[in-house]
């Protein structure tokens, strides 16, 4: 950096007050700067600047001696493993000089970089704001992690048998197998799967559990998908004494609960429609394959490893937006900033993913293609329901997707939710099936058959026919 750059730094320093994301300003080369130098290293990197004093405004240093501190600075970084390599300058400034040290961010196979005399779980920090924070020892691990393929998924699960797999999702997968691999068949089954990692050691693996599984919570209690549907935009908020509007716990295998989180999204949130020439236009608050892909990427990539098995996948309602959160963040080579580009994918779970290649959803197609165009799909389906792009949080320890909810259109036609929209339709109709309800909102029969319970008892609602009818029809009560 040249001397007028690092002037004109320094006086935005000061007009902030305060050092920044990755800039740290230091007094002299002391046992505190170990930290910034394993903070960079673990974050973006960064800029250390060397002969300032923070509390007197980032005035020099009195007879800071930049040659000094920089033969301090390069055996200190000596001090951390794995070493830190940095660029050490000497730059003019106002009477005499600082010293400038470009921390640059590690590759993923080295992290985390900590102090050597405190250990890996004790002396490693990470850059937060414009301070140096320690990783805790979960963080440490994700960050170790990154140097092999984890293999969490392909662990067998010793208390469980086949009996715990449903029979007519394994014989669809094998026999999905069989007409593609008939080598890995040439031995009969049992090896085949084996050889497919359905199973090891004698009994099904997790992957086999969570994609297969009859109650994969039978053995994890905790690998569930938590719905909530708050009525402010924290979870702080409460109106008229209620802090949740709605709250589930959703079981069972991964195909099960990807429907069942879809299904309460859609029964919770409001959906409007629009009209282009003579056709109605449905416009959700949150389209529902974008909301599907969600689930399924965090279901799917989310952390399996012990420490985060009791930790459940979330699924968050505001008034202003729908968060889907799972535990471990972002893996491999993807990052923020090349999420959404077909192609571009690292799998944490590889014997998972390809298992739910193969697996089939409970209303038909598959849970997932794996290709690295999931963020892809949920952009276009934002696109197309107006709606601002996706935003995500990262960090070491959990992933958010975040849909802000869709703005109302000027020319809209207010629907509501499920109930709201089944007695909407009920208002200009002599009667109704399930059926035919369904066909008009394109929602699961759960979800209307659900609203259509309410309303019943409600008595808004009324049946035609005895309980339980084949025949049974509804319409408004008078």
């Amino acid at each position: 950096m040249e001397a007028p750059a690092l002037t004109e730094l320094i006086a935005e320093l000061r007009l902030v007050g305060t050092d920044e994301q990755d800039i740290e300003i230091k007094s002299g080369v002391g046992k505190d700067i170990l930290e910034t130098l394993s903070s960079f290293s673990n974050t973006a990197g960064g800029l250390i600047i060397v002969g300032l004093a923070e509390g007197a405004g980032f005035a020099p240093v009195d007879d800071f001696d930049a040659r000094k501190a920089r033969d301090q600075l390069a055996s200190r970084m000596n001090e951390l493993t794995p070493p830190v390599r940095g660029t050490l300058d000497i730059v003019p400034y106002e009477d005499g000089a600082l010293l400038l040290a470009r921390i640059p961010e590690l590759q993923p196979r080295d992290k985390p970089c900590y102090i050597t005399a405190r250990g890996r779980y004790q002396g490693a920090f990470i850059r937060v704001g414009d301070g140096d924070q320690r990783l805790d020892a979960y963080e440490v691990d994700r960050l170790v992690e990154e140097h092999r393929q984890p293999t969490w998924d392909d662990e067998p699960v010793p208390q469980a048998t086949l009996a715990d797999v449903m029979p007519e999702a394994l014989v669809s997968y094998l026999d999905s197998q069989r007409h593609v691999r008939r080598r890995t068949f040439s031995q009969g089954d049992d090896i085949a799967m084996q050889r497919l990692h359905v199973v090891k050691e004698g009994a099904p693996t997790l992957a086999a559990i969570l994609a297969m599984g009859e109650y994969p919570q039978g053995f994890f209690p905790r690998l569930t998908v938590s719905f909530a549907h708050f009525p402010g935009t924290t979870k702080g908020d409460i109106a008229e004494g209620l802090r949740l509007l709605d709250s589930q716990t959703l079981t069972g295998p991964i195909p099960e609960l990807v429907e069942q989180s879809v299904a309460m999204v859609a029964r919770s949130m409001a959906t409007g429609a629009i009209m282009e020439g003579p056709y109605r236009r449905e416009l959700p608050d949150y389209p529902l394959a974008a909301v599907r892909e969600a689930v399924v990427n965090a279901l799917m990539h989310r952390d399996y490893s012990p420490s985060a098995r009791g930790t459940q996948v979330q699924v968050n309602m505001f008034v202003d937006r729908l968060e889907i959160t799972n535990p471990g963040g972002l893996y491999g080579t993807v990052t923020k900033r090349t999420l959404g580009h077909a192609g571009l994918s690292s799998t944490r779970n590889q014997r998972l993913s390809t298992l739910l290649e193969h697996v089939q959803l409970p209303g038909g197609g598959l849970v997932a293609e794996n290709r690295g165009t999931g963020f892809a799909v949920m952009e276009e389906a934002l696109r197309k329901a107006l709606m601002p792009p996706i935003e995500v949080r990262d960090d070491l320890a959990s992933f958010t997707v975040i849909f802000r909810r869709r703005r109302v259109a000027p020319a809209e036609e207010a629907r509501g939710t499920t109930r709201e929209r089944v007695l909407h339709l009920m208002a200009d109709r002599e009667s109704a099936s399930t059926a035919e309800l369904r066909e008009l909102t394109g929602l699961s029969r759960t979800s209307i058959q659900n609203a259509i319970n309410q309303l019943l008892n409600e008595g808004l609602l009324e049946a035609l026919e005895p309980t339980r009818s084949p025949r049974q029809r509804y319409r408004r009560a008078t």
